[in-house]
């Protein structure tokens, strides 16, 4: 059974003067594979407007009055659609961290989620994109704060923001997700497969795991496999599934 805390009180200025949001949004689910057992490791979920539009129409959406409220109904919605599609994998939940004023007391309606749909901590995900926009030491704190709640921590698109190896030097979080503009044709590029090799090395001595995002071909999944890494998400395996849980065709493991 899942320790839900329950000493979390008070509310923070966001919470309060964040107004309703005058859009709606839904989700489509991608798998995160791991090709040591060929199961699925993690679905993430992935905003699309409510006839599956892509994630543009709704983020577009999504400014300095509405962010936080945004952030919040991201996951509970992410949280409770996942349940009642019987997930049992981890779920990965993209948030914003601009929109967390104290992430102790923001974090309240994720708890609340949990317990309501029965979905254990340990098996959420929260993952965000290191930015130039973003305070550093804030995102480092809250990343912190969610591990301490039981979280796991994942930061997307690595290698492309600006300051990705300090963010990795002040906080190492359980997932790093490579950015596919590293994966795409790596098989075929020494560069690309020089410094995935170098990350990887890295990862392994920090205790950080690499999943690899965007793989679109075999020779690019047999590259990164050969490499050390294991957990993979791209169109390869599944597209993501609207309203839905991708499914894996077996064929996608051939010669894995």
């Amino acid at each position: 059974m899942t320790d839900f805390p329950t000493s979390l009180t008070g509310g923070c200025k966001g919470c309060k003067e964040s107004p309703e949001l005058t859009f709606d949004f839904d989700f489509a689910y991608q798998p995160i594979v791991d090709l040591r057992d060929q199961s699925i490791f993690a679905y993430e979920a992935l905003v699309r407007g409510v006839a599956g539009e892509g994630a543009h129409s709704v983020l577009s959406q999504v400014d300095d009055s509405n962010r936080y409220r945004f952030d919040q109904l991201c996951r509970t919605r992410a949280i409770s659609t996942a349940a009642r599609l019987g997930m049992t994998e981890h779920l990965s939940i993209n948030f914003l961290p601009n929109a967390v004023y104290r992430p102790e007391l923001c974090i309240r309606s994720t708890l609340e989620a949990a317990r309501l749909h029965n979905f254990p901590l340990d098996r959420l995900i929260f993952e965000t994109v290191e930015s130039e926009h973003m305070d550093s030491r804030h995102l480092t704190h809250i990343l912190r704060e969610y591990r301490e709640f039981g979280f796991k921590t994942a930061i997307d698109d690595f290698g492309a923001g600006h300051s990705g190896l300090t963010l990795l030097a002040d906080f190492q979080p359980d997932l790093i997700k490579l950015d596919m503009a590293l994966v795409r044709d790596i098989h075929r590029d020494r560069v690309r497969q020089a410094i995935v090799r170098g990350v990887v090395t890295m990862c392994t001595e920090l205790g950080v795991t690499v999943v690899a995002e965007g793989i679109e071909e075999a020779g690019e999944r047999d590259f990164l496999a050969d490499s050390g890494i294991y957990l993979m998400q791209g169109y390869w395996f599944a597209k993501p599934a609207f309203k839905a849980l991708a499914q894996i065709d077996p064929g996608v493991w051939q010669n894995a």
